[in-house]
């Protein structure tokens, strides 16, 4: 039964603690949003709470992390890269401590609570920080594997991760490379690049138009900073169309990169599927993501009308058949 991915990052940061008396979480009130209480009871020596107080959060981290702590700090995503984002560009990014910013609940997972809760900027905001490294894994599997990386450097970096489980996506044997995107599997019709939330449904939409018979590649951008471009450019060439799919605004994220990667080195169509730049209706992330096309019908639809586009004709089985 697949996990969250915030669980997983507590059952990493457990297995790391029993080694590294150094490692040290610290929590805005969200121990329990972040599944980091049973870090909190086992550790108690080395997890810290602020309570309600983001900004609190990150400068305590950057200090623990300069006297020497390896710091891991969480928070919901929506709060952690809006009201403390200035002690995340000067006391971690600037000043290159040795912080992991875990930004949990990310983009629309605390749907019904409105915008307010909602971090569809994040993308664009931590990756516009110069030292800032930004991640946002899939399923649980990835996640681990990224974690367990991380805590092999020094470096700081942002972790946006969802609050329900994804299904899975990769199994415990599954190759990982740090800053490298993950290939689900190769095409010739069309390219989906997606990343964290959306990548399952992706999968899910390619294996839909598979049984139409179109052959469409999937592409795990876990990567946001440093942006794997030689592996996109790698998958792009194969196809004549590619499509972004983010749980974000369309300013300065996954699809932005892609564009800026494409037009200085391949130029092609690039059908971008996002958030609207509006304020989001109020439900759970499963309604939020059929209403906005985010779901695996709509980034079917969308990937088969822009297939259809590409070849010129509308011959081919119509967008209308992906039901």
């Amino acid at each position: 039964m697949s996990i969250t991915n915030r669980q997983a990052i507590c059952n990493v940061l457990l297995e790391a603690a029993k080694t590294n008396p150094d490692l040290t979480v610290v929590c805005s009130d969200s121990r329990g949003s972040g599944s980091l209480t049973p870090f909190a009871k086992a550790y108690p020596d080395q997890f810290v709470e602020v309570g309600i107080a983001e900004q609190d959060l990150v400068g305590i981290a950057a200090g623990l992390a300069a006297g020497g702590m390896q710091v891991f700090a969480a928070s919901p995503a929506s709060f952690l890269t809006t009201r403390s984002y200035e002690q995340v560009k000067v006391d971690v990014a600037y000043s290159s401590t040795n912080v992991k910013l875990i930004g949990i609940s990310g983009g629309v997972s605390y749907g019904a609570l409105g915008m307010t809760h909602h971090s569809t900027q994040d993308f664009a905001a931590m990756t516009a920080l110069t030292g800032m490294r930004v991640y946002c894994p899939s399923d649980h599997f990835q996640t681990e594997k990224l974690v367990q990386e991380l805590l092999k450097d020094n470096l700081p970096a942002y972790i946006r991760v969802s609050r329900s489980a994804t299904a899975d996506i990769y199994d415990e044997n599954m190759l990982f490379v740090l800053n490298q995107a993950n290939v689900i599997q190769s095409g010739t019709d069309a390219l989906i690049v997606a990343a964290g939330e959306m990548v399952p449904f992706a999968k899910e939409a390619a294996e839909e138009l598979e049984s139409l018979g179109f052959s469409v590649g999937v592409l795990d951008m876990y990567c946001l900073k440093p942006f794997d471009t030689k592996t996109l450019l790698e998958m792009a060439s194969k196809v004549p169309v590619v499509i972004s799919v983010e749980e974000h605004s369309q300013y300065g994220g996954l699809g932005s990169q892609i564009a800026q990667a494409l037009c200085a080195n391949d130029p092609k169509p690039l059908v971008e599927m996002h958030l609207p730049d509006t304020h989001l209706v109020a439900g759970t992330n499963t309604e939020i993501f059929k209403e906005y096309g985010l779901d695996a019908r709509g980034i079917a639809r969308t990937t088969l009308q822009a297939i259809e586009k590409s070849r010129g004709q509308s011959t081919i089985p119509s967008a209308a058949s992906v039901q």
